[in-house]
């Protein structure tokens, strides 16, 4: 999961990248509304935001207004130090998924970030379940067949965003993007090596290529 950070605090900022980094999640992060506008318009893979509202040149309600009014239905997470019910109010009529209350404790980011997913992919438990493979995002855990097997973070990224959406191709340069944050250095075969790797895992009839396009998992 690619996740996009809207966070003015530096010391804040860190401790919140560096915890989402160790979950297993990729992460982008800009400090002002308008670094964050223009990250959502020309990533395209982001699954969550998690944004900030008091930012330094446009506060994070008029960053999400903006958002909803492009028609972008990324979800999103607000990060707030105003505990008011009107403002928990406002932000939600704005088009915010939830709300986290600061000083807030990592594990219930964690928590609302799998809630939230679960939801709005229409999944009543933390988990995905194609064929004899289940995956469990909040565990980071994959079973064949019923017996678990070992994966690095890149592969389990990659066969989570596969299995997200099976029977349908996915792109290569999807792949690659929800694979790295800003700055990463990306080997160019990169996707085909995580590809090539799972296949020895789970068989090669589960992932198929789909030539001039990218891959696909079979629903089945």
């Amino acid at each position: 999961m690619k996740i996009l950070l809207v966070e003015d605090d530096l010391l804040l900022g860190e401790s919140v990248v560096a915890a989402l980094q160790l979950g297993g999640y990729v992460v982008d992060w800009v400090k002002d509304g308008r670094s964050a506008i223009s990250a959502l318009q020309t990533t395209l893979t982001y699954h969550l935001v998690l944004l900030d509202i008091g930012l330094p040149d446009i506060s994070g309600l008029d960053v999400l207004k903006k958002v909803r009014g492009r028609d972008l239905d990324v979800p999103i997470l607000i990060l707030t130090a105003r505990d008011a019910i009107a403002d928990r109010v406002t932000g939600l009529d704005a088009g915010a998924d939830d709300y986290v209350i600061k000083p807030f404790d990592m594990e219930e980011v964690f928590a609302r970030i799998r809630s939230l997913d679960r939801r709005l992919k229409g999944r009543p438990a933390d988990e995905l379940i194609v064929g004899d493979l289940v995956l469990q995002p909040s565990d980071h855990q994959i079973f064949y067949c019923g017996e678990e097997l070992e994966f690095t973070k890149n592969e389990f990224n990659v066969l989570q965003t596969l299995m997200e959406r099976a029977g349908r191709p996915v792109l290569k340069s999807y792949l690659e993007e929800s694979l790295y944050a800003w700055g990463s250095e990306i080997c160019s075969n990169a996707v085909e090596v995580y590809i090539y790797r799972l296949r020895k895992k789970i068989g090669k009839e589960c992932i198929k290529t789909v030539h001039g396009i990218g891959y696909k998992m079979d629903a089945k």
